[in-house]
């Protein structure tokens, strides 16, 4: 499988591949006549709320022994395997099987692993909710929330606090450095606003490159290895409560609209018992007194979501961008 939106990038589309080929691939899937939409030819969009729909033929249900979860790879995955570990005991619980916290280290890998059915529920980026959908058959049904049910995060572009770059216009020249090539806040938005709020294109009117992950950028400003770069404050926040950066090395120089934040979903051949308990599990976390509440310090539970309607605006950025879902 080839994403193009890793394509136009050599080195992590080297990386990707590698990742791929470490999961294997699935076994070829016979084509129905279906609409897909945007969806690879293995998925069927009958109701066309752009998801996978599950299979019709209940012999393509897929009920394991051990549900595999993973959380998107946007900070060192270890960290997250404590924060995440009651809540892998809540599921564990709710759904009577075994769950296993799977930390990727990287978005290919994390959507080859769903694709080829190694991995049953995810946390997916907000940039990346588009790609897991069409091209690994990611159903999201939630997403964090604050206990009023608001949600979301920006998109915020920093520079080291000495540095001479006062707004977005200076950024001509220099080189900015996005986190990866299917981030929202990473690399999409940025990449749209700069050109259409300020007349600047990547490649052309400043140069690019790239960090991997957002929390490498964070610590890139802060330690002045890089001139500028886009992150989600959400990961910014964070690391400042846990006291990985000074706040007083970085200086904010813009901030976008709000995004919606990290989607949770299931595979879309999940066997429905299973997925109903999985989003069973979700609905009734205890956040009071957990790790997930000491870690996102905003947040305080989980509401439902639709793709087709809350990921619509990280649509349009992608197709500002000329992105398309093209799983190969």
């Amino acid at each position: 499988m080839k994403l193009n939106t890793l394509s136009r990038h050599t080195g992590l589309a080297v990386l990707a591949v590698a990742a791929i080929f470490a999961f294997g691939v699935a076994p070829a899937v016979a084509a129905e006549d279906c609409y897909r939409g945007t969806l690879d030819k293995r998925y069927c969009d009958r109701n066309r709320d752009q998801v996978a729909d599950l299979p019709l033929d209940p012999k393509d249900w897929v009920n394991p022994s051990t549900i595999i979860f993973s959380y998107t790879p946007v900070e060192d995955p270890a960290v997250y395997a404590k924060v995440w570990k009651g809540f892998v005991d809540h599921m564990a619980k709710v759904t009577g099987k075994k769950v296993k916290f799977f930390p990727v280290q990287s978005y290919a890998a994390q959507y080859e692993a769903m694709r080829s059915g190694r991995l049953h529920v995810a946390g997916v980026n907000t940039g990346g909710n588009p790609v897991a959908v069409s091209c690994a058959g990611l159903v999201p049904f939630a997403m964090m929330a604050s206990k009023d049910g608001s949600y979301g995060y920006e998109m915020e572009i920093i520079v080291p606090a000495n540095s001479a770059i006062k707004s977005p216009n200076d950024i001509k020249g220099k080189t900015l450095t996005f986190t990866s090539p299917t981030s929202n806040s990473g690399n999409k938005a940025p990449s749209a606003l700069l050109k259409s709020e300020f007349g600047l294109v990547k490649d052309k009117d400043f140069k690019t490159n790239f960090s991997g992950k957002h929390d490498n950028s964070i610590m890139g400003i802060a330690n002045n290895d890089y001139v500028v770069a886009p992150v989600a404050n959400s990961v910014l926040k964070r690391m400042i409560d846990r006291k990985k950066i000074d706040p007083a090395k970085i200086r904010t120089i813009y901030k976008s609209q709000t995004f919606p934040t990290t989607g949770y979903g299931h595979a879309h051949n999940l066997h429905p018992e299973i997925a109903a308990k999985v989003k069973q599990a979700f609905f009734t976390f205890p956040w009071e007194g957990s790790d997930l509440q000491k870690e996102f310090k905003k947040e305080g539970r989980f509401v439902g979501i639709h793709h087709k309607s809350d990921w619509a605006v990280i649509r349009k950025i992608d197709s500002a961008n000329g992105v398309t879902y093209t799983c190969k």
